[in-house]
C-alpha cells in the first residue's frame, strides 16, 4: 500500500510546457507515472511527447480522467492554477511552485476549506511512492519500495534521509515534501494521519525546521500513535529573526526554535536523531527493534 499516490494516478500537468514543466513530466514518466493530460493555456490541442495539451483543466479532467495535478505555473498564476484544479473535481493537487505570495495563499486555503482536496505545497518537492509513482522532482534512483513512511519540510533534506534509508536496506512506502512556506495545504498532522491508517507503513521518519509551530502540532498527534516516529530537527544553530532558506523558516519566538521543537516531539515519544547524518542510522535501530 501507500498514501496519495500509486500505480491508479492519473496525472495532470498544469505548466507542462514551460522549461520546468516539461523536464519534471518526463521524469515522472520516465519513473512509471501515467500522465495523461496537460494544460497550457493557448495551447490546446498541441501534445508533449504523446500526452494531449488542453487549455483548461476541466476538460482535460473530462476526456482524460486525470485524478492528480502537478503544477509549474509562474508564483503570479499558481493560486489561480491551484483553484481551477479544485473547481475540476481532482483530489490531489501537488504545487511546486516557490515563491506564491502569501495572501494569495490565504485565499487559496480559504477556498479549499470548501472542497474535498489535498493540497501538497506549495514551495514542495512533491510526493513519491517507490515504485508506484512519483509526482513532483524526487531523485526517483535513490527510492526503494518498502515500509517506512518519510514526512518533511525540506526537500533537500527528504533526499538526505531517504538515501540514507535506502542505502541500510529500508524502503519507503511513501515519501511527501509537505513544503517550507508559512501557509500550505497539506500539514504534518495530515500526513501522520495517513500513514497511522496505512497497514504497509511501519515507521514514519519526520524532518522538521525552524520557525512556526507544525513540529509542536504533530507531536500532539504522536502522542497517541501507535506507528513509531523518528524525527530531526533542523536549524539549531540558527539566529533568531533571521530567515533561513524557507520562507518558513525563521524564529519569531521560542516556539520556533529547534530545541522547543525537539523537545516536544521528544516528550511525544518520538525517537531524535541529533544530526542529519544518522536519520538512516536511528531510522534502522527503531526499525528493526
Amino acid at each position: 500500500m501507500s498514501i496519495l499516490v500509486d500505480e491508479n494516478t492519473k496525472l495532470l500537468v498544469q505548466g507542462i510546457t514551460g522549461s520546468e514543466g516539461s523536464f519534471h513530466t518526463k521524469r515522472c514518466m520516465a519513473y512509471g507515472t501515467r500522465v495523461v493530460a496537460g494544460v497550457t493555456p493557448g495551447k490546446g490541442g498541441t501534445s508533449f511527447d504523446g500526452v494531449p495539451v488542453f487549455n483548461e483543466v476541466e476538460r482535460a479532467v473530462k476526456e482524460t480522467g486525470a485524478n492528480a495535478s502537478m503544477i509549474f505555473v509562474p508564483p503570479a498564476f499558481a493560486a489561480d492554477a491551484i483553484l481551477e484544479a479544485a473547481d475540476a473535481g481532482i483530489p490531489l493537487v501537488v504545487c511546486i511552485t516557490d515563491g506564491i505570495p502569501t495572501l494569495d495563499m490565504v485565499t487559496v486555503l480559504s477556498y479549499l476549506e470548501r472542497k474535498s482536496i489535498s493540497l501538497i505545497g506549495p514551495n514542495c518537492p512533491g510526493v513519491i511512492s517507490p515504485g508506484k509513482c512519483m509526482v513532483g522532482l524526487m531523485p526517483g534512483d535513490i527510492h526503494m519500495p518498502g515500509s517506512v513512511g518519510v514526512v518533511s519540510r525540506s526537500g533537500t533534506l527528504t533526499y538526505e534521509a531517504v538515501a540514507q534509508l535506502t542505502e541500510q536496506g529500508i524502503g519507503q512506502s511513501t515519501c511527501i515534501g509537505v513544503g517550507g512556506d508559512p501557509l500550505i495545504g497539506t500539514t504534518f498532522v495530515d500526513v501522520l494521519k495517513l500513514f497511522e491508517k496505512d497497514a504497509e507503513t511501519r515507521l514514519v521518519v519526520l524532518i522538521g525546521e525552524i520557525g512556526g509551530t507544525a513540529e509542536q502540532d504533530a507531536a500532539e498527534f504522536i502522542k497517541g500513535m501507535t506507528k513509531h516516529v523518528v524525527a530531526f530537527v533542523s536549524g539549531s544553530t540558527a539566529p533568531p529573526g533571521r530567515r533561513m532558506g524557507h520562507a518558513g523558516a525563521i524564529i519569531t519566538g521560542s516556539s520556533g526554535t529547534a530545541a522547543e521543537k525537539i523537545e516536544a516531539l521528544r516528550s511525544a515519544g518520538a525517537t531524535i536523531a541529533s544530526s542529519p547524518a544518522e536519520i538512516g542510522l536511528v531510522a534502522r535501530k527503531v526499525f528493526r527493534t
